[in-house]
């Protein structure tokens, strides 16, 4: 047995309302720069629909993830070394840009400086790659305007699979949202498709790098990720990828996306698995039996054989205690109601799901039943406007079983509360009919429902001993490119203190001088502008100020 430690996030889809204001946050903390105009490292779908990129999960296009051959082992989908040598300068398994979408701004100067007439003036749209006038067609979550409708749904790769079971007449068709940031998974394969080695998992907390010094860009881990969640910077022509906001995590702070999260869906923690098990538990021959082998890859952390294990691994006790109180390990393994995101990738994914189960209950209660009621509860849910088979071609491999027996635990969650609520009686039948005893729904109740931050967030900081293992201050940081992480500045955080911060900009010229500039903030010619918001009195960034005379006490 090999302890090995993990962060890992779960997210309840039942409470995320599709703000965005986790990809809104994450995007403006690291990819707020010249060249990633593009790219979210979290974004929300709206399901069904094609996702960001378009048709991501279609790995017969994309060839992401790995494959299982006769022989039992594991191989890339897009080939091994030989295949990757050999179209090294010509990828063709790439999503186009159109694939993700052209980013554009407008052209407000024309709302600002056009002169009196007849018509009232238009900002219209202009590309950030080109400059040219274009259409808006395409974005990052272009199905949630359409709300699930036939128009893009039709397409989504999973729907495929299972058209002849779903009614997707408007007045019928059912939609909910899924945040997405990078898996960091156990077994990745953007890891083992990077030729140069750029791609690489810390040992100390299991994050998902890239050195941004090794990469050369050729892109292939952009194809091995199942997920498409490895992005390219066509300014650096260097690999990115979401970063778990690891100098956050260092200090015991939660991710951009998750403390700023308006739902309170998202739990962090740590989890401790045997890393002898990962390549065992991702070759099982049954795609349907994925699950729970990488279940069986976690380790108990009450275990005093484990404990004994992981101290011996170096492991701080302190790490291990933040591992016996994770959320993590209660959803997935205590009360077994998270799911992973494809498990077919078998890619061992370390961002699991706990289904949505509102819809069922606002289905039973438009009959003018009880939609809270356990008897009319465990019986609709075979019958959900949200077809269990699409939510276990998302979470389980295609398979029903995993899923329904995790919204009938959500669901006697429900009714056992609602009996301590209204009658003050607690039916232990409720409980044993999921396998569980009252005592274990009330603490899932705490956990899902009412859980205080400390709660949901359960993060160890990193020790003063294995700082040299670490990569904040190295040339390592996947986003060290024009600023450091985050594009933070000095602070310790990634506050800005002292150093001028870009203005986000309004118009289309001034994003036309930033694409070409060598800094941020500091335009073609010079002139830079300051955002006062992000000053915080500490010295004087260029442009804020008139430049110095040299007078020494002087008249000024």
């Amino acid at each position: 047995m090999r302890v090995m430690a993990q962060m890992a996030m779960v997210m309840n889809l039942d409470k995320c309302i599709g703000c965005h204001t986790c990809s809104v946050t994450c995007k403006q903390a690291w990819t707020n720069r010249t060249g990633v105009e593009y790219v979210w490292f979290n974004n929300v779908e709206t399901r069904p629909g094609l996702g960001y990129p378009r048709s991501y999960e279609d790995q017969d296009r994309w060839e992401g993830g790995w494959t299982r051959t006769k022989r039992g082992r594991l191989r890339l989908r897009a080939g091994g070394r030989f295949a990757k040598l050999a179209r090294i300068f010509s990828n063709p398994n790439l999503p186009s840009l159109q694939d993700y979408y052209e980013p554009w701004t407008y052209d407000y100067d024309v709302l600002l400086s056009a002169p009196q007439g007849e018509h009232t003036p238009v900002a219209r749209p202009k590309s950030l790659l080109t400059g040219k006038n274009m259409k808006i067609g395409w974005s990052a979550n272009w199905d949630d305007d359409l709300g699930g409708s036939q128009e893009t749904a039709a397409d989504d790769p999973i729907l495929a699979t299972m058209s002849e079971h779903v009614k997707m007449e408007f007045d019928e068709t059912f939609m909910f949202y899924l945040p997405r940031i990078c898996e960091h998974c156990l077994n990745p394969s953007c890891v083992a498709s990077c030729p140069s080695g750029a791609m690489y998992k810390r040992v100390e907390d299991g994050i998902v790098l890239v050195d941004q010094d090794a990469c050369r860009g050729w892109r292939m881990c952009v194809s091995g990720c199942p997920y498409k969640k490895v992005y390219f910077n066509h300014k650096t022509g260097k690999a990115e990828k979401c970063t778990f906001c690891y100098p956050r995590l260092e200090v015991g702070l939660p991710t951009v996306c998750a403390e700023t999260c308006v739902g309170r869906l998202r739990y962090i923690g740590l989890i401790l698995y045997d890393a002898d098990k990962v390549l065992e538990a991702a070759s099982v021959e049954d795609d349907k039996d994925l699950l729970e082998s990488q279940r069986s890859v976690f380790l108990d952390p009450m275990d005093p054989a484990v404990v004994a294990a992981a101290e011996a691994a170096d492991i701080p006790r302190d790490w291990i205690d933040a591992a016996q109180r994770s959320p993590i390990w209660a959803l997935i393994q205590k009360y077994r109601v998270a799911l992973p995101l494809h498990p077919e990738y078998r890619t061992m994914p370390m961002v699991w799901y706990i289904p949505p189960l509102s819809p069922v209950v606002d289905i039973i209660t438009s009959t003018g039943s009880d939609g809270e009621d356990a008897r009319t509860l465990f019986a609709a849910i075979d019958k959900l406007r949200i077809p269990l088979e699409y939510l276990a071609g998302l979470f389980s491999a295609g398979d029903v079983a995993p899923v329904a027996a995790t919204l009938r635990r959500l669901a006697a969650m429900r009714s056992y509360m609602r009996g301590i609520n209204l009658d003050n009686e607690r039916d232990e039948r409720i409980a044993t009919a999921v396998g569980m005893t009252g005592v274990e729904v009330e603490e899932m109740y705490r956990l899902l429902a009412i859980a205080k931050y400390e709660d949901r967030y359960v993060i160890p900081s990193a020790h003063a001993e294995t700082a040299a293992k670490l990569e904040e201050l190295g040339a390592s940081c996947s986003l060290d490119f024009e600023g450091g992480p985050g594009m933070g500045g000095a602070g310790p955080f990634g506050s800005s203190s002292g150093s001028p911060v870009p203005v986000a900009v309004e118009t289309f010229h001034a994003l036309k001088d930033r694409q070409t500039s060598d800094g941020p903030s500091t335009p073609t010619g010079g002139s830079g502008r300051v955002n006062l918001l992000n000053w915080d009195g500490n010295g004087t960034p260029n442009g804020l100020f008139p430049p110095s005379t040299g007078n020494q006490g002087g008249e000024v």
